[in-house]
Order: structure tokens, then C-alpha cells, then sequence
């Protein structure tokens, strides 16, 4: 199922998508199968898997230790397509990753490998479309959507920039700074997403720190899809076993989901 078949069933449901993140190869990779697995499972519409990188400016404490984890046991680039095979299929599957690491395997090579393994698109976090002609390009050929950043901080100008590259959805980073789960979700996000709003008729999906069902319904209340990903990371973390982990995860992700489909407006 592609992103804009998931975001017409959404929409024609009502209800904002919840899209889950998990790094890649966190615990190990056969568990981050089997942790997206239990995401898709238990109510997520899509899954972003992160790609783990040696220098997370964005990421917040508990997707560095993922990431750290990952990246300690030896997970690479070929460890995530893998992940991406076994899981794809059921829901879309994006990665988001910082850009140095697509660049070191190719740029073309990545975009044919990555639509092989049955990926539907990248987030790319530091990627701005002046500097993307590359993936621009690739990602035209083997069909895969593109999703790029627009935050607090962007002009006018610049969130209509990024959204006529923009495909599948648009991101809005609604959080300056890292990431992570809050206990309020931001202030500014409504606004931005109405700043988007104007110059696109894509989806947009909001990141904010999301931790409860309660906080999904309130961003499910302005934006076309719900983001969580410390949460969810934090999950894995803070479980005894995996067994423990996963159940967390799945009842986090079910009370997500419900929040998601009960927007509050």
C-alpha cells in the first residue's frame, strides 16, 4: 500500500494516521522486525525505521541509545533494507535518515536497493531541496515519495520550497531542536500546520513528542498524521526482557492509534 492509499483511508475514515518510528537494528535486527511487527500490528499506518548514524544532532536521548545500540552491534545500511524487506507490504515503510549515510552507499544505488526491498520513501532531515537534485532525481525514477522538513523557523518562502518537492506527505517539525517525548504537545504546531496548509494540498504529519493517546487526539485534531517515535524507542528501553518491551509497546501503540482515530477539534 503506497502513502497516498493509506492517507485517502484515513481521511475517508476520519481519523489522522499514527506513524510509528523505530531505529533500525534495535534491540538487534531480527527484533526490530518483530518490535515493527507488533507497531503495524497493534494500529500504526506507516512505519518510519531510522537509520542509525554516528552523529544524531536531531535525535533525542532515547533514539541516540537506540541508534548507539545499533551501531555497537554492527548495523549498517544492508542491515536496514533487510529489516525494510521483511517488514514491507502491510503498511508503507519510510526510512528517515540523516543524508551522509545515503551518499556514502549512492545515491541511485540506495534509491534502486531501497525500492527492491519494497521502501516507499525517505525522510531526510537535513536534506534541503536546493541540494537534493540527486535524490530528486532517483527517487522520480524508482518511485519513491519524499518527505522533507518544514519547522517553526521556515518562511513563507521556504515551506513553499519544500512542499512543491514534497511527495507521500509533508513533515512538520513542530519542535525546534532534538527530539523526544513531552509532556505538552508544542504551541506552535496548529500554526505551522496552517502555514503548510496554504501552500500545499499534501498530507501533513506532525512530530511534536507525542507520548499518550490523549496528546495523538490533539495533534490527530489539526494534522493528517500523528509522529511518535521516543515513545515508542522508550518502550524497548525500559522493559525488563523484550517479552516486556513488546507488550509496552504494543499497548502504548493501540492507545495511540485509539487517540488518533478520536481527534479532538
Amino acid at each position: 500500500m503506497s502513502l497516498a492509499q493509506t492517507f485517502a483511508r484515513t481521511r475517508a475514515d476520519g481519523r489522522a494516521a499514527l506513524v510509528g518510528y523505530l531505529p533500525g537494528g534495535f534491540p538487534t535486527v531480527e527484533d526490530s522486525i518483530t518490535a515493527i511487527n507488533t507497531m503495524i500490528d497493534s494500529g500504526c499506518d506507516a512505519i518510519e525505521i531510522g537509520l542509525p548514524y554516528s552523529d544524531p544532532v536531531m535525535d533525542g536521548p532515547a533514539i541516540q541509545r537506540a541508534a548507539e545500540t545499533a551501531l555497537a552491534a554492527g548495523v549498517r545500511t544492508a542491515d536496514v533494507l533487510r529489516i525494510v524487506e521483511a517488514v514491507a507490504g502491510r503498511v508503507p515503510i519510510l526510512i528517515m535518515t540523516y543524508w551522509n549515510p545515503i551518499e556514502k552507499y549512492g545515491v541511485e544505488a540506495f534509491s534502486r536497493d531501497f525500492a527492491a526491498a519494497g521502501g516507499a520513501g525517505l525522510i531526510t532531515p537535513d536534506l534541503i531541496p536546493e541540494e537534493a537534485d540527486d535524490w530528486l532525481t532517483a527517487s522520480a525514477e524508482h518511485d519513491l515519495d519524499r518527505v522533507f522538513l518544514v519547522a517553526p523557523s521556515s518562511t513563507a518562502e521556504r515551506i513553499a520550497a519544500t512542499v512543491a518537492v514534497c511527495s507521500g506527505f509533508v513533515y512538520a517539525q513542530s519542535v525546534m531542536g532534538v527530539t523526544g517525548a513531552r509532556d505538552h504537545t508544542s504551541a506552535v504546531a496548529p500554526a505551522l500546520v496552517e502555514r503548510t496548509r496554504k501552500v500545499t494540498d499534501l498530507p501533513i504529519g506532525v512530530g511534536v513528542g507525542v507520548r499518550n493517546g490523549e496528546q495523538a487526539a490533539e495533534v490527530a485534531g489539526y494534522a493528517d498524521a500523528v509522529i511518535v517515535g521516543s515513545a515508542m524507542v522508550s518502550c524497548l528501553h525500559n522493559g525488563e526482557d523484550l517479552a516486556a518491551g513488546l507488550r509496552a509497546l504494543s499497548r502504548l501503540t493501540t492507545d495511540l492509534a485509539d487517540g488518533a482515530s478520536k481527534p479532538r477539534r
